[in-house]
């Protein structure tokens, strides 16, 4: 039976060029150390990695852990450290991959925590089901949508992915296995954005709902300026499932936060051409394109982002404009882009994701308008509505949501996104920790009022402190107090 607790000396934690893969021969329990980073490529670390395919591989792990922990780990989508642990053993969570069939009577499914929410939706959508809620990539497991609490365009009238999991199997740090239900609120909504701390989920019992087609109807129109989007956007999600606003950086002056946002639903049968309604449930083919390795560093600059925002903003229609997409194309837009991570060279990208309550839309123009005036280069921008949550570290909350894409190396990034992280707690907000590779202990505990509570059920559910990730070190969501292993 394979084990955690070989000794490992860890490479330079910190080469921002560095690849992620083996850099030792497997040893004979299994392990391979590995560099490890998230989706941003940066903060590389050196870890030990065992793939595990059974329940009783996770308990031994777990039982055998030596002082620098165990986590989970799924896709690697996370952008910063959540999915890392320095010096310790990380489980490679694919193997366990199994997926069940669709229960039609009650429109659930049963999948194993290292499915990809894409594999889920391609077995769901033939039988006329979809996920309710599904995050910007398909390309996340079941078990770090949970662990993530991830939502979509849809969170003001769905909730997040937890909302819609019936029941899932979570082993404790001590072998135990447990079946949760919502029943169990503080384990099921401590699990839910918990990042992977209070237990590893074994599988996951999903809700589905019905469709009647692979089909979304959209609605786009382009604004002239950010308070103009953030209305359209507002409109948008009251009068659509799905809403979404791409906000351009790259203007300035009377337009700066122009945007273009896009409404959607799922479309019927007689919405489609004739020639497609006797297959509506037809799935498109996967259409893609790889960023090479080795792009160019310093792509990604604020004269390309000016140009793409200009031509972007320029085909968008001036009014409401409507046309079907497929639901993969209009939910995971960059999934067609395979490792788009690249396109930011070397040094990788930081993703910086706030949400900020209702009443407080000054506030994110004023941030909007910030980040415009540089000097960090930033080609993407995207403004969502969010509803109120119940998960004690789940991110969202009733209001908005805006994430930021940037150049790791991008100058004085550090202090423009201190100065955010300033405003954003100040007005009740938080950052995403799914996202994070930054944030500070004093002011995580800002964001997250409900950080003591939480860290009560998680001390009860593993109070030896076997379950540790970089991201809990470096915030503090594991301490000396309540986290004896760290």
């Amino acid at each position: 039976m394979s084990t955690c607790v070989a000794p490992v000396t860890s490479p330079d934690p910190r080469s921002p060029g560095s690849r992620p893969g083996p850099v030792a021969e497997a040893s004979a329990a299994g392990l391979s150390l590995q560099r490890l980073s998230g989706w941003g490529r940066t903060g590389f670390v050196g870890c030990r990695v065992l793939r595990v395919r059974t329940p009783d591989e996770v308990a031994h792990a777990l039982r055998t852990a030596d002082q620098r922990g165990v986590l989970p780990r799924g896709l690697a989508r996370s952008y910063g450290d959540a999915a890392q642990n320095a010096g310790g053993c990380v489980l490679d969570m694919t193997g366990l991959d199994h997926l069940e069939a669709i229960d039609r009577e009650a429109e659930t499914i049963r999948a194993g925590a290292g499915v990809a929410l894409g594999r889920v939706l391609a077995a769901a959508l033939p039988s006329g089901f979809v996920l309710p809620v599904l995050p910007g990539t398909a390309s996340v497991t079941v078990g770090g949508a949970l662990a993530s609490d991830v939502h979509g365009k849809n969170h003001v009238h769905e909730g997040s992915f937890a909302t819609h999991v019936a029941s899932f199997t979570l082993m404790l740090a001590s072998g135990e296995r447990r079946t949760v239900t919502r029943a169990d609120h503080d384990v099921f909504w401590s699990t839910a954005g918990g990042m992977g701390l209070t237990g590893i989920v074994l599988d996951a019992v999903l809700q589905l709902r019905p469709v009647e087609t692979t089909q979304v109807l959209s609605v786009r129109r382009r604004c002239e300026d950010i308070e103009a989007l953030l209305a359209a956007t507002a409109t948008a999600a009251a009068d659509h499932e799905y809403a979404v606003a791409w906000v351009d950086l790259g203007a300035r002056g009377a337009g700066a936060g122009r945007g273009v946002v896009e409404g959607g639903d799922h479309a019927g049968v007689a919405d489609l051409p004739a020639d497609r309604r006797q297959r509506p449930l037809r799935q498109d083919g996967d259409h893609r394109v790889t960023v090479p390795a080795g792009w160019p560093s310093g792509v990604v600059s604020w004269p390309a982002v000016r140009a793409l925002g200009a031509a972007r903003w320029a085909r968008a229609p001036r009014r409401a404009a409507t046309r079907l997409r497929p639901l993969g194309r209009f939910l995971h837009p960059l999934d067609g882009v395979s490792d788009w991570n690249r396109l930011y060279g070397r040094p990788g990208l930081v993703q910086y994701q706030l949400a900020v309550p209702d009443g407080t839309e000054e506030l994110v123009a004023g941030i909007v308008r910030r980040v415009a005036a540089g000097p960090a280069a930033c080609p993407v921008a995207v403004l969502k509505r969010l509803g109120p949550q119940p998960g004690l570290l789940s991110f969202p909350l009733a209001g908005w949501t805006l994430a930021l894409d940037f150049p790791a190396d991008a100058p004085r990034l550090h202090h423009l996104l201190a100065e955010l992280d300033d405003r954003v707690a100040g007005c009740g907000g938080r950052v995403y920790l799914a996202k994070d590779s930054r944030l500070r202990p004093e002011t995580l505990i800002r964001m997250y009022p409900r950080l003591a509570e939480w860290q009560a059920v998680r001390r009860s559910l593993d109070p030896t402190g076997v379950l540790i990730s970089d991201l809990a070190r470096r915030t503090g969501l594991a301490t000396a107090g309540d986290h004896r292993r760290a």
